[in-house]
């Protein structure tokens, strides 16, 4: 028991950086802290972090204990018995966190501040995950925006502009609590060592979200606006992950993105990044989001269970292969191409009837970027019953997408190596191809490749019908 003098807990949750880490700097100029991180599967119930996304978590924490000296303290369980725990194992002048907004989160920190503050413990908790606060951008009525274009334009733009980084902390001495668990102790990675494929692709922590970011800015940040719909180029960011887990504040992405002049690639980067802030606004707001429709009137929308094809679809053996390029990379790396991502759940709901709640789950498992808010604002617009979501009549014909998006069959041809000899004529359509040339190629439809699970022109009317039928129901 530690009760020689204060010290400052702070609790790491969505923010395993040092750099403008708003809690840890305001914690660190008072002296001695006390770095936690806890594990909090029980709270979490249902939006309990995923596979791919407790691989990354894992690596994040140990660059995090490093850049700490080894002084990071492991928990797990209900937070707010392992936060009463140490609160009674030592004299505690405050606990600091950053806030984080998932309604499970909110509920959670509300009763865990409400508990230390009737102690007369302090809790100060800080903003570190959002450029904008989701109360700070609400249209004139006091109201949420519903639609990205004013929310972004009018909201955010036209409010306090982000602030800039803060830096890193003042110097400070961290304290170890004698009932911490290892890393290992947490029980982060799987049993079946399949994470082992994901390592090649990423490097978690701070400083690869810093090399990530440098060479987005150097490589792929001219021709972003075009670029980033091309699955083959290296005009994207893939600092998504890093921003879920908080290695590299939006701050530091949004003024490292703003220093030079101001051009449509960079105007439109920092538009995606207001994506990300209407996602977290809309489901501040909305906290039923990741799942209920937004729009009530699909509730009654006939989706169809299909096992078998939802298999398929999650698999990547659909027989479509631009979808099925989209899902064994996720299978592969933990991540998808957002051009590739609308593609395939575009496919799922539509084309297949699933209901994007299954999509939704899978995503949350198998992305290491998996985000509740951006995740289920994501699979909603996709769904066409979400907030400025695409109209459910426009269903992507996977076949033109991937002749206008991979020209050239680059992206194709690397996740899906048996149609590697197909001709580009033929690639997104093998089924088209005149048998000689399926021989030439080595490729024998339902054998070597899936012939298609469904006719992509017939389940397009079978969508609209399905569309047609809930609208009549209004």
């Amino acid at each position: 028991m530690d009760k020689a003098s204060d010290i400052a807990i702070v609790w790491f949750r969505q923010d395993l950086r040092l750099n403008d880490n708003p809690a840890l700097i305001r914690a660190a100029e008072t002296g001695r802290i006390l770095p936690v991180y806890i594990l909090d599967d029980e709270t979490a119930g249902p939006h309990r972090m995923g596979g791919a996304s407790r691989w990354w978590l894992h690596h994040s924490l140990a660059s995090l204990d490093k850049a700490l000296g080894g002084g990071l303290q492991f928990f797990r369980g209900p937070a707010d018995e392992v936060i009463d725990r140490l609160v009674e194992r030592h004299a505690v002048s405050g606990v600091y966190w950053n806030r984080c907004y998932e309604p499970w989160r909110i509920q959670r920190d509300s009763a865990i501040k409400k508990v230390l503050t009737e102690k007369g413990v302090p809790v100060h908790s800080e903003n570190g995950s959002l450029l904008w606060e989701p109360w700070q951008v609400l249209k004139g009525d006091g109201t949420p925006y519903r639609v990205f274009t004013p929310f972004f334009r009018k909201g955010c733009l036209q409010a306090a502009p982000p602030r800039r980084p803060l830096g890193a902390p003042p110097a400070f001495e961290t304290v170890a609590d004698a009932h911490s668990l290892t890393l290992e102790g947490l029980d982060l990675l799987p049993q079946i060592r399949w994470d082992r494929k994901l390592s090649p692709h990423w490097a978690a922590g701070e400083e690869g979200a810093r090399e990530r970011l440098r060479r987005f800015l150097d490589e792929g940040l001219d021709g972003y606006k075009e670029g980033r719909d091309f699955p083959a180029r290296s005009n994207v960011s893939r600092l998504s992950p890093y921003l879920h887990f908080g290695e590299i504040s939006p701050n530091q992405v949004w003024h490292s993105a703003s220093a030079g002049p101001d051009n449509p690639d960079r105007d439109h980067f920092r538009s995606e990044l207001g994506w990300r802030e209407f996602s977290y606004s809309l489901l501040y707001h909305f906290p039923d989001l990741p799942d209920t429709n937004l729009q009530p009137s699909f509730s009654a929308f006939p989706w169809i269970e299909d096992i078998d094809a939802l298999k398929a679809w999650q698999r990547g053996v659909t027989g479509i292969p631009i979808v099925d390029a989209g899902m064994r990379e996720l299978w592969e790396t933990g991540y998808m191409h957002n051009r590739v991502r609308m593609i395939v759940g575009s496919f799922l709901v539509k084309n297949l009837l699933q209901h994007w709640h299954s999509g939704e789950r899978w995503f949350y498992d198998c992305l290491v970027d998996a985000d509740l808010a951006n995740n289920s604002a994501g699979w909603q617009w996709i769904a066409g019953c979400g907030a400025d979501a695409a109209p459910y009549f426009r269903i992507f014909n996977p076949v033109t997408q991937g002749q206008k998006f991979d020209p050239g069959g680059a992206y194709t041809r690397r996740f899906v190596p048996e149609l590697a000899a197909l001709p580009d004529k033929f690639l997104f359509s093998p089924w088209e191809a005149p048998q000689p040339v399926l021989h030439e190629a080595g490729i024998r439809l339902g054998k070597d490749y899936p012939a298609p699970i469904v006719d992509l022109k017939t389940s397009r009317e079978r969508a609209l019908t399905a569309f047609q039928s809930m609208k009549a129901r209004d």
